[in-house]
Order: C-alpha cells, then sequence, then structure tokens
C-alpha cells in the first residue's frame, strides 16, 4: 500500500469516526453553555429580587412580609408606596416569566422555575396583592397575565395563607 492510500484510508476514518466524534463534542458544549446561560440569568434575577426584598425592608411600616395587609387603614402616601413597590415586583415577576418560564422545561429549568412559582404564589396569596393585581398586570406580557392570574385564582381558593418566603424563613 502506497502512502497516498495510506492518507486516503485514514481520511475515510477521520471521516467516518472523527467528525460525527466533533459534531457531539460540539453539541455537549452547546448544551453546556446554554445550561451555564440559564444558570446566570436565574442567578441575576435572584439577586433582583434580594434587592427587592431590600427594598420591603426599607419600607418595614407597610408590613409587606407580614403576609397579610396591615388591619390599620394606610396613609395615602403608604398606599402609592405600597402600589409601586408590588409595581416592581410584578416587573420582576414577568421578567422571570419571559426568561425562564416554557410550556415544557428540562428538569433543570423546572426546577430553576419553582423556586419563582413559589415567590408568586406567596404574594398571590395577600388579599391586597390580588386586589391590585388588575391594575399592575396593564400592558404587561399576556401570556404572563393569564399565568399569574391563574395562581392568583388558585391562591384565592387555598385554604389559609402563608407569609412571603422571607418571612417564613426567618
Amino acid at each position: 500500500m502506497s502512502a497516498l492510500e495510506w492518507l486516503e484510508a485514514l481520511s475515510y476514518v477521520v471521516t467516518i469516526i472523527g467528525f460525527p466524534f466533533a459534531i457531539i463534542i460540539f453539541l455537549l458544549e452547546q448544551r453546556k453553555e446554554r445550561q451555564n446561560e440559564n444558570e446566570e440569568v436565574y442567578q441575576r434575577l435572584s439577586d433582583e429580587y434580594a434587592d427587592f426584598l431590600k427594598l420591603v425592608l426599607d419600607n418595614a411600616d407597610l408590613q409587606l412580609l407580614a403576609g397579610q395587609a396591615p388591619k390599620a387603614e394606610p396613609t395615602d402616601e403608604q398606599r402609592e408606596r405600597k402600589f409601586v413597590i408590588f409595581e416592581i415586583l410584578v416587573a420582576l415577576f414577568e421578567r422571570a416569566f419571559l426568561l425562564v418560564y416554557e410550556e415544557k422545561m428540562s428538569k433543570q429549568n423546572q426546577r430553576l422555575w419553582s423556586s419563582w412559582e413559589d415567590y408568586m404564589r406567596e404574594w398571590c396569596r395577600r388579599e391586597d396583592f390580588r386586589a391590585l393585581l388588575p391594575r399592575l398586570l396593564e400592558g404587561e406580557d399576556e401570556d404572563f397575565q393569564r399565568y399569574i392570574r391563574e395562581l392568583a385564582a388558585q391562591e384565592r381558593r387555598a385554604p389559609g395563607g402563608a407569609a412571603p418566603a422571607a418571612v417564613q424563613a426567618g
């Protein structure tokens, strides 16, 4: 067998074995990169939620972590601050929905989404949040509106209620 024939045979081996192997490696790397991007998005959103909770703490007089609206009638200024804080929260929930939620999710994405759904459910347990939801959802993504309205309806029907996670953990 001549050198030219050996090179030709070697090129067939590379084509038959090496090319599919390279494609598999490429696809695995792409998958790993997508997973890393998803986790990075999730981390940024989690940081934003932590910042939101700091805002809630800075406005402790609104008793937003108490699980239910305060018994005393709020002032006009308190009502306005609460509405703005709820607007920020809904915008954060919508961003999480648009960036993380999918109809058919991988196990990893489902794990990431579950914590956001828990946050949404916890806030939807609040009667004052549910009461403002129609105004808060004006102009938001239609799929997100449907999703959070359904969560709010489920939480309205659920017996009892719970405080937001920050209170439960503390």
